[in-house]
C-alpha cells in the first residue's frame, strides 16, 4: 500500500545520510492523482512534485500540501502558472529560464525559491548546466533579485556502475560545499531517485525524489 510505502521510506531515511544531515523526501507524484497524493500525504508525505505543469495546474487546488514543488523540464512559456504558487522550482537548467523565471517573479512581486540543476553525467540526453560552470552560474544566480537559489539538483545517468554514480554523486557534494561556504541559504541537494536514491543518500544527498518507490511503477 501507499502508506506502507511512505512510512518504509520516512523510516528509512530518518537516520539521515551519510553526513548525519537530515534527508527531505520528495514524493515524485507524475500521472498520480489528487486523492491518491492526499493518501500519501496523510501517512507522513509531507513534500510532493510534478513534472509537467499542466499537471500541477490541475491538482495544485485539489493536493493538501504546503510544500508543492516542480521538478520537471520547464519552458519558458509556462513558468508563469508555477510563479507564486510552486515552492521550489527544482529544474532550472539554463540561464535564460532562470531569467524568465526572476522576470515573472519581479512582475509579481514575489521571490521564487529555486535549484541549479547539473547535468553531471554530461548527457546528450538532459538537459542543465556543466559541472565546469557550476559554480560560476550558481553566483550569478544568486545575484538576481526575485530568486532564492536554495540548493542543486542533479539526475544520475542510468548504469550498473555504482562506483561511477558514486563518484558523480561526490562530485555535486563537492559543488554544494563549496557553495555553502558563502552563502547559507544554500540547504538542499536533490540527488537520487527510485532507482539510485541509496547510492546518492550514501554520498551527500540530502534531498531524494522518489516516485515508483511511493506510488508504485507507473506508464508513462
Amino acid at each position: 500500500m501507499i502508506e506502507d510505502n511512505v512510512r518504509t521510506l520516512l523510516k528509512e531515511l530518518s537516520a539521515g545520510n551519510n553526513l548525519g544531515e537530515q534527508i527531505d523526501l520528495v514524493g515524485a507524484s507524475k500521472t498520480v492523482d489528487a486523492a491518491t497524493i492526499n493518501r500519501a500525504l496523510a501517512a507522513g508525505l509531507t513534500c510532493v512534485a510534478e513534472n509537467k505543469v499542466q499537471e500541477f495546474n490541475e491538482k495544485f487546488p485539489l493536493v493538501n500540501c504546503k510544500n508543492y514543488q516542480f521538478i520537471g523540464h520547464l519552458q519558458k512559456n509556462k513558468v508563469k502558472y508555477l510563479i507564486g504558487r510552486a515552492s521550489l522550482i527544482q529544474s532550472v537548467d539554463s540561464w535564460d529560464l532562470a531569467l524568465e523565471i526572476n522576470r515573472i517573479s519581479e512582475k509579481k512581486g514575489v521571490i521564487s525559491d529555486i535549484l541549479q540543476q547539473v547535468n553531471i553525467g554530461m548527457e546528450s540526453t538532459k538537459s542543465g548546466f556543466s559541472p565546469e560552470e557550476c559554480l560560476d552560474r550558481a553566483q550569478e544566480l544568486s545575484a538576481l533579485k526575485n530568486l532564492r537559489l536554495k540548493g542543486l539538483m542533479a539526475m544520475l545517468p542510468v548504469s550498473a556502475d555504482e562506483s561511477f554514480l558514486a563518484e558523480l554523486c561526490l562530485k555535486m557534494r563537492a559543488f554544494y560545499d563549496a557553495l555553502r561556504k558563502t552563502d547559507p541559504q544554500i540547504v538542499h541537494l536533490s540527488v537520487g531517485m527510485s532507482g539510485d536514491y541509496k547510492i546518492a543518500i550514501q554520498n551527500g544527498s540530502n534531498m531524494v525524489r522518489i516516485g515508483s518507490a511511493i506510488f508504485g511503477r507507473r506508464m508513462y
